[in-house]
């Protein structure tokens, strides 16, 4: 009878103490610098792409995303916001050292700016602008398809680097060894991509959508349906299920983006449907995320080959 009694005054206790927290007032305040960023960084001899999200965790407590130049999209364990002034760290990755990334900012005039320090110690600075949401009014009208690829040379594309390894044989567009992404020579907004694909064991590469979303490819049968696998939107969206074949056969993606929203079929099966896109993947191109982009495939990676890339833009 006494522990019945005991949870009962417990039960209370937590009740009153609840209705006194609303009561006090104490309700979630948004705070300006909540929301999505894009981000550029300036490299010294380059711009470099980057990415901000930062949430309201309970009352006061700010948590968020961040994106660098290269990898995934890496969780913030608190986001200090005072007086307009910003800072988080991201712990060492990558095996580069022990050192974390320090960055810290000002918003002003709705836009941000600050610097970053590096786990290699360099610093950075760096801009933002609340990034666009990309909805649309209406359905889009598709209109005819184009050949990206005309299986006989590189006619528009272009390579990103001093080291071009792709090469043309037999009608496919190869890369044989790690060096240089490559990217169509136009840009486009909205559109139903169809490519496809052959990589060797432990191979990977990828293709980013307008050069902004990478959508993987990977060597992964067998393996769990991450975002990080075959068919995942890299760092934000997992696939619905693992559709990847073994090595040295041909595979496909037929793709859909409209806005933010992404169809992923990935050897005919539905692995993304109509799934919002949070940010850019690293290696992103920029982050100009308004404005229509390329499409690009990772060739930094592995060897992997592609054929049969065709585009239905949006009219």
């Amino acid at each position: 009878m006494i522990s019945n009694f005991k949870s009962i005054f417990i039960f209370i206790f937590l009740l009153v103490g609840s209705i006194n927290l609303f009561a006090s007032g104490e309700t979630p305040k948004r705070q300006p610098i909540e929301g999505r960023w894009d981000l550029t960084v300036d490299l010294g001899d380059r711009l470099a792409a980057s990415w901000l999200e930062v949430r309201l965790s309970g009352i006061q407590t700010l948590t968020g995303h961040f994106v660098a130049d290269g990898g995934s999209a890496r969780p913030i364990s608190e986001v200090i916001f005072k007086d307009n002034k910003v800072s988080f760290h991201i712990p060492a990755q990558w095996e580069v050292t022990d050192k974390e990334l320090i960055v810290e900012g000002v918003l002003k005039d709705g836009k941000l700016s600050g610097t970053m320090i590096t786990p290699r110690g360099q610093t950075l600075t760096w801009v933002g602008v609340p990034a666009p949401s990309l909805k649309r009014d209406k359905a889009p009208i598709w209109g005819k398809p184009m050949q990206l690829f005309n299986g006989k040379n590189l006619d528009g594309w272009q390579a990103l680097g001093k080291d071009n390894q792709w090469i043309v044989e037999n009608g496919i567009l190869r890369s044989p060894r790690p060096g240089s992404n490559i990217r169509t020579t136009h840009t486009f907004n909205d559109f139903k991509l169809h490519i496809e694909f052959r990589y060797p064991k432990e191979s990977n590469s990828g293709v980013y959508l307008r050069g902004r979303y990478e959508v993987q490819v990977e060597d992964s049968k067998g393996m769990e349906a991450t975002n990080i696998h075959l068919g995942g939107l890299y760092g934000f969206i997992d696939p619905l299920e693992m559709v990847a074949k073994e090595p040295g056969v041909w595979q496909s993606f037929d793709i859909t983006l409209v806005g933010r929203i992404v169809t992923v079929i990935a050897n005919g099966k539905i692995v993304i449907q109509n799934q919002i896109i949070p940010g850019i993947t690293g290696g992103a191109l920029d982050s100009r995320e308004g404005e229509p982009g390329p499409i690009m495939m990772q060739g930094d990676h592995g060897v992997i080959e592609y054929r049969n890339i065709v585009i239905t833009p949006a009219k």
